[in-house]
């Protein structure tokens, strides 16, 4: 039972930090096309979320996978999550609509939040680390995500409220995690490697051509930034 109250509460923690990116996006980056500095500000944020996005996908979903996973699923398991995510963001742009960072954010959360879940049974000191390496990848994604949904044409108080509503997503994960794949490893990799190709394709189709600006260099560091965060998060649940 004190498992089970401490994956609800660093859970929580993870999640939270979905509407409060939400919030920071809202008092913080408004009006960001007024000013070049706003502009840098917002693409460095950008760059910082890729960043930790790909630091997601290189050391911890697809490590994790290739380790519980035989090659040919592995592949079918990588491929489909691309695939999946090339057609929901093909229909999302034929629609008009602008929601990439919130759906590489989707791909991430919800099965590191599961993952959580399965690790913590086993080992508490893991799942603790990895709930603040969620929780601090969840920042910029969510940020972007507020804008994303501000350019769909959302207003303030509903986007708020739905990135409120994700952030408990990362509880019911977790839960689902610990209640039904700690023994079983392969299922919890096959998420993993799942979102790792959607997330992939995102970072590159839709995130980062949005990173660049003239006559400024500041903003591509962010994904360095954020790769380096992805890197100690890493080291640290080892």
């Amino acid at each position: 039972m004190a498992d089970l109250y401490q994956i609800i509460l660093y859970s929580a923690f993870s999640g939270i930090t979905v509407f409060l990116g939400g919030l920071l996006s809202k008092y913080f980056g408004s009006g960001v096309d007024s000013t070049i500095k706003r502009q840098e500000i917002t693409h460095f944020i950008t760059a910082f979320g890729g960043g930790i996005l790909i630091g997601a996908v290189a050391l911890v979903l697809i490590p994790r996978g290739m380790e519980d996973l035989d090659l040919p699923v592995l592949l079918l398991a990588f491929v489909s999550g691309a695939l999946v995510v090339f057609f929901i963001d093909r229909k999302l742009e034929k629609s008009g609509s602008t929601l990439s960072q919130l759906l590489a954010m989707l791909l991430d959360f919800i099965p590191e939040a599961i993952a959580l879940g399965a690790i913590f049974a086993t080992d508490s000191k893991t799942g603790t680390l990895l709930a603040v390496f969620i929780g601090l990848q969840n920042l910029p994604e969510s940020f972007n995500s507020y804008q994303d949904l501000k350019r769909s044409g959302m207003k303030s108080k509903k986007a708020l409220a739905i990135l409120l509503a994700l952030s408990f997503s990362g509880v019911l994960g977790a839960l689902l995690g610990y209640e039904f794949l700690t023994d079983l490893p392969e299922v919890t990799a096959l998420l993993m490697v799942f979102a790792g190709g959607g997330i992939l394709y995102l970072i590159f189709q839709d995130i980062a051509p949005t990173v660049k600006l003239k006559r400024t260099w500041i903003p591509a560091l962010g994904a360095n930034l954020g790769f380096l965060i992805g890197m100690i998060g890493e080291k640290l649940i080892q």
